[in-house]
């Protein structure tokens, strides 16, 4: 894989992330927007740049998820509306700043910000110590439990960042409306998880008794 096609798919996402947001919005003069893209696009360059120079092959996995290459049906259904929540997690916000729906602060929209900065600085980790996490549900055929870093705390570190991730984006973009996007996904994001822990328990070597070790899936010291 060339070095430049991941920040070329990048800059393709971030363009249709702009206009999924404008276009509704009907204006540039939404600076909630413009710092949400901005911190978006720099913290995932920064993690994209990391696994160029330190992980590649991760990378190239990374790339190949998508409802497409999904191998079972329901994942298939799974991605497809968790993408379509990803697009309404950027036009719903764009309306509601349209149309005046709600009001939210400047100081939570730069909490929202930190939000999506901290999913993807989670997301980081969660790639520094596992470079078996695929864009899809498999097992490679060398792949081995992780059990340090975050997966030390709970089982599904990415699901967690993922869902701080996508908690910014209604409240960066300054909107409490958003957030009714993902309380829909949310089910969505769940059922795959546990659609994923029964893949691992029945066809990865060791990870019924990480199961039994480490006790919480999603929140630390809660579930």
């Amino acid at each position: 894989m060339k070095r430049r096609q991941p920040f070329g798919a990048l800059v393709v996402v971030m363009l249709g992330m702009a206009a999924l947001i404008f276009i509704p919005a009907w204006t540039l003069h939404y600076w909630q927007a413009w710092t949400f893209l901005a911190v978006y696009f720099f913290t995932s360059v920064a993690v994209g740049i990391y696994l160029v120079r330190k992980d590649p092959a991760l990378l190239e996995r990374r790339m190949s998820g998508g409802p497409a290459a999904e191998n079972e049906t329901s994942q298939k259904i799974i991605m497809s509306i968790a993408f379509a929540g990803f697009v309404g997690l950027l036009v719903v916000p764009a309306l509601d700043h349209r149309f005046g729906w709600s009001h939210m602060s400047a100081a939570a929209a730069i909490a929202g910000d930190c939000l999506v900065a901290l999913g993807w600085f989670l997301t980081f980790l969660v790639f520094k110590e596992n470079s078996f996490s695929s864009a899809i549900i498999e097992v490679a055929p060398d792949q081995k439990v992780v059990t340090t870093g975050p997966y030390a705390i709970v089982r599904h570190p990415m699901y967690a960042a993922g869902v701080i991730l996508l908690a910014g984006f209604p409240i960066a973009l300054g909107s409490w409306w958003g957030l009714l996007v993902l309380a829909a996904i949310l089910p969505v994001l769940l059922w795959r998880l546990f659609d994923e822990e029964a893949f691992l328990a029945e066809n990865l070597p060791g990870y019924v008794e990480y199961q039994a070790k480490v006790k919480h899936r999603l929140i630390p010291f809660i579930w």
